[in-house]
């Protein structure tokens, strides 16, 4: 079968950017004056488009490059991660109310609301800053290697073309022309996922073949705890925390269930968002596991395991199809891609430009949005060739990894802030800044270790035993020193203005409150969730070796 892709591809993959731009024409026509049409679509956005869109979001390049390695290499224990649907439905039924309850339109707005400015200002600008370092600079990089191979062109050309087009219509079409263009491309991602999936499955003999041929390790889910690369414990608890953070606290993802007029539309949203999320297990995981057993048979070859998903594409389909799943992969990272796009404007203008001007009319804020989102866009493609430098390895690993030292303190400040009204200002502050100071002093001892730098303290001090604990054991750690950092430091500071801070705490919520909340879901609402808790349970057990 040819590697490269037939001119019935060509049409096809032709057809999917006429679709998607032909969307994103359509709802830059519509209103953008304000910052909520803007930033929030109006609030008017449906459950299905919310749900689509937190899965696009979430479903970048680095998962099809990444998450697709990973399995061939090291087959099911970072499905953990992927299992984090079930945290989904956390920021529907447990988050969600408190962020819409207070009108916000950012997650450091909130911390302001419940805090104070320190801990908005801190939020806003770690969240920039971060999404530019990892976000963007990983999917791009993913994304170049899924375009130079699939449509034989240079690294360069093809990462700075996408990169042009999605930031285009972000920039015009703001978060509605986001949310809209992700639905559309969450169809086409699934689509194209699941024919891999199929092919893969029927050139390898079927699942029982599979499993025969990977080995039962690869299907194993469960590592011991002192495994070094992903133990149990790690991969449970230090993933449940890094999954808090993620998919309840970080602007990328929540910024979508903002979009809805009502708690109970974007419950609804985020619950089949939860639903769409065990998708990767089944279409990118176990297709790393289909190319471990393909080569194993020398039905094909691949060096790095980066390039394992669009070798798959190349070998395995028929034209036509191939360009289908070309489609997908370029719908993964531009759907990624324009999340990060518009949720780094959208904390810069709310966050930052409007705090520093708050009498700036909103036509001058969306203006200010759009050019913070060109220079995302430009500082994510002078990330290109850094990114070509550095990458490699396992990414989808090394993303993990880094965001274990970034979620625990964000995790712990806002769980926390939440659950227990007797939280101030002083303990989330703290928490945040010794946050960051533990996160820093890992990465440092870790980059020095792993590139046989000399430690201050040998190899076997605390600095160099720092340096090798398990990324998601580390994520463990510092969660518990956050909590307790959080705590003592608030308890031995004045209480909040309890006033204040009514509605945003569980402990003051007015009977009022709590009635509305009860009035927000169905049945069908509880009936669903529960089946998605029992799906993601099954999973855990069927993938115990």
């Amino acid at each position: 079968m040819s590697n490269s892709l037939q001119l019935l591809d060509w049409i096809v993959l032709g057809g999917y950017f006429a679709i998607l731009l032909g969307i994103a024409w359509w709802v830059t026509r519509q209103k953008n004056n304000t910052t909520e049409e803007y930033f929030l679509a109006g609030r008017n956005v449906g459950w299905f488009v919310i749900g689509a869109s937190i899965f696009a979001s979430n479903i970048g390049s680095e998962h099809v490059v990444g998450l697709a390695g990973t399995g061939a290499e090291s087959g099911m224990p970072m499905a953990h991660y992927e299992l984090h649907a079930w945290i989904v439905l956390l920021l529907g039924w447990f988050f969600l109310p408190f962020y819409m309850r207070s009108g916000v339109f950012t997650m450091p707005e909130f911390l302001e609301k419940r805090f104070d400015g320190r801990s908005r200002w801190f939020l806003s600008l770690f969240s920039i800053a971060g999404y530019v370092l990892t976000k963007v600079s990983v999917t791009i990089y993913a994304g170049g290697i899924v375009v130079s191979q699939l449509l034989g062109i240079g690294f360069l050309e093809g990462a700075i073309g996408i990169v042009v087009v999605t930031g285009a219509y972000t920039i015009i079409g703001g978060m509605r022309a986001v949310v809209y263009t992700e639905a559309f491309q969450t169809i086409i991602l699934l689509l194209g996922a699941m024919i891999i999936t199929i092919m893969g499955l029927n050139a390898v003999g079927g699942w029982s073949e599979l499993k025969a041929t990977a080995g039962s390790d690869h299907f194993n889910m469960w590592r011991p705890s002192s495994d070094k690369q992903f133990p149990w414990t790690g991969m449970l608890i230090g993933g449940t925390i890094v999954g808090i953070w993620y998919w309840c606290t970080d602007q990328y993802i929540v910024q979508r269930t903002l979009a809805a007029n009502n708690i109970k539309i974007g419950r609804r949203g985020a619950i089949f968002g939860a639903y769409l999320k065990l998708a990767p297990i089944f279409i990118f995981l176990i297709p790393g596991i289909i190319a471990f057993a393909l080569k194993k048979k020398g039905l094909i070859t691949f060096g790095k395991s980066d390039e394992v998903f669009p070798t798959l594409v190349k070998y395995l389909l028929p034209a036509g199809l191939k360009g289908l799943v070309a489609g997908g992969l370029m719908a993964a990272l531009m759907s990624s891609l324009a999340s990060v796009f518009n949720s780094a404007s959208t904390l810069f203008t709310v966050d930052i430009f409007k705090k520093m001007y708050p009498d700036t009319p909103e036509a001058k804020l969306v203006r200010t949005g759009r050019i913070a989102t060109g220079i995302v866009v430009v500082l994510g493609m002078l990330w290109i060739p850094i990114m070509q430098k550095i990458g490699g390895g396992v990414l989808y690993q090394y993303l993990q990894s880094v965001q274990a030292y970034i979620a625990p303190p964000i995790t712990a400040v806002f769980l926390l802030g939440i659950l227990w009204k007797r939280i101030n200002a002083k303990g989330a502050i703290a928490t945040l800044l010794f946050g960051l100071l533990m996160a820093t002093i890992r990465i440092v001892c870790e980059l020095m270790y792993t590139n046989g730098g000399v430690l201050i303290d040998g190899a076997s001090g605390p600095f160099a035993q720092l340096a090798i604990i398990n990324f998601a054991h580390m994520a463990i750690y510092m969660f518990i020193a956050c909590v307790v950092v959080c705590s003592v430091v608030s308890l031995a500071t004045d209480k909040p203005d309890f006033e204040k801070i009514k509605g945003l705490t569980w402990g003051t919520l007015s009977p009022a409150q709590k009635a509305e909340a009860r009035n927000s879901y169905s049945k069908w609402d509880v009936v669903v969730s529960v089946l998605l808790a029992a799906i993601v349970i099954g999973v855990l057990i069927y993938f115990r070796g």
